[in-house]
């Protein structure tokens, strides 16, 4: 069974970011690790965080959504979370896959707001709307509940119509247009690594500059959320565009391309570094789609996509359908992108700008706990 949990606690962290480009809802850990009533269990486990990433795929019909996760600073020596769990955690902490605070206060709700997220929470938040009233908009707040079919997120305002897509505050905009840099040379998401001769300074994990989270602003000044100290203005931050990977209808991935890092898409991109579809193509698609099959790249704005595969690219100029419309691309081509052009690679295999496709096609996402232990999931009402 621990050889199980290990599987899911790996399979939830490949959901976990703080890039602000990827995020798709924030989360207080230390709120969602105490929902013993999912599965009568445990005063407080990590593995019900998988259960809200589930339903949180389920809520916007989309493969691999990534959540911002949150943690107090003592959650990380909880005694109701088993050593391997707080193990995990400082873990996830260290890479910058979660954020940690020494206190909670109202970060969750800060980063939201700056980000234009969703709250993943049961708590309604009453305390903060008189500073932050967006709380008590509908589809701002979303609760998890167990539902006949399993834990469901609400909107614990409205009654669950489609929500626009809030777009991020003005000073989130501002914020995120900069890069920050922590005075404490460990921190790993303000800082670059590069201003020690620690022996070790090349063991820890950097967030790159494009991924860095938001600031925490604390009387006006931009703050390390974890350290809590005064950040330092390091320059523009590089421009970033997030497309998404659209198979068969069904949105299975998000990525951002930086003006100082493209990205190659393909069957099994080389180096690790690109985006890999081999896990969902049809044995045909497989064998037209090469290893690396289009590289994507971002310059003054524009984005340029690239064929460097066998069988060339297509090109469908604003999404049109009309095969007599659709552009070829052959090896060593290159196009730049209209904000609606799509990419495709095969029939059905699309690659296109993150916004037209805010949500759909997928019912049943792939689960995060597939590889978890039978687990008594409690029925409405009991």
């Amino acid at each position: 069974m621990r050889f199980e949990v290990s599987k899911v606690l790996d399979a939830i962290e490949a959901r976990l970011t703080t890039d602000p480009a990827l995020a798709r809802a924030v989360v207080d850990l230390s709120e969602v690790v105490r929902y013993a009533d999912l599965d009568g269990g445990r005063p407080a486990s990590l593995v019900r965080l998988g259960l809200l990433v589930d339903a949180l795929g389920r809520y916007v019909a989309e493969e691999n959504v990534p959540v911002y996760v949150i943690a107090p600073r003592g959650l990380l020596s909880d005694t109701d979370l088993t050593s391997n769990e707080r193990m995990v955690v400082r873990r996830w902490a260290d890479d910058g896959k979660v954020e940690v605070v020494p206190q909670m206060e109202d970060r969750v709700l800060e980063v939201a707001e700056m980000l234009g997220l969703p709250v993943l929470t049961r708590d309604r938040e009453d305390r903060f709307r008189a500073s932050r009233p967006w709380v008590a908009e509908p589809g701002r707040l979303l609760a998890l509940v167990s539902q006949q079919g399993g834990p469901t997120l609400v909107a614990r305002v409205g009654r669950g119509e489609a929500v626009p897509p809030t777009p991020r505050s003005p000073l989130g905009e501002r914020l995120l247009a900069r890069i920050w840099k922590c005075p404490d040379f460990n921190c790993t998401t303000f800082g670059t690594g590069g201003d020690s001769d620690s022996p070790f300074a090349d063991m820890r994990t950097f967030t790159s500059p494009v991924a860095q989270p938001p600031p925490a602003l604390r009387a006006g000044v931009p703050t390390c959320p974890r350290h809590g100290e005064r950040l330092k203005d390091a320059g523009p931050r590089p421009a970033t565009e997030v497309l998404s990977v659209r198979i068969d209808g069904v949105i299975r991935q998000r990525f951002t391309v930086s003006e100082d890092q493209p990205v190659v898409v393909g069957r099994a991109p080389e180096g690790g570094g690109g985006v890999m579809l081999g896990q969902w193509l049809t044995q045909d698609a497989r064998k037209w789609i090469s290893r690396g099959h289009v590289r994507f790249a971002l310059r003054a704005g524009e984005i340029t996509v690239k064929d460097i595969s066998t069988n060339g690219t297509g090109v469908r100029p604003g999404g049109t359908p009309d095969d007599d419309q659709r552009i070829t691309l052959h090896r060593d081509e290159s196009r730049m992108l209209a904000p609606e052009d799509i990419v495709e690679l095969y029939a059905g295999v699309h690659v296109g700008r993150a916004k037209l496709w805010n949500n759909g096609g997928v019912i049943q996402p792939q689960s995060v706990m597939a590889e978890a232990p039978t687990m008594a999931i409690r029925p409405v009402g009991r």
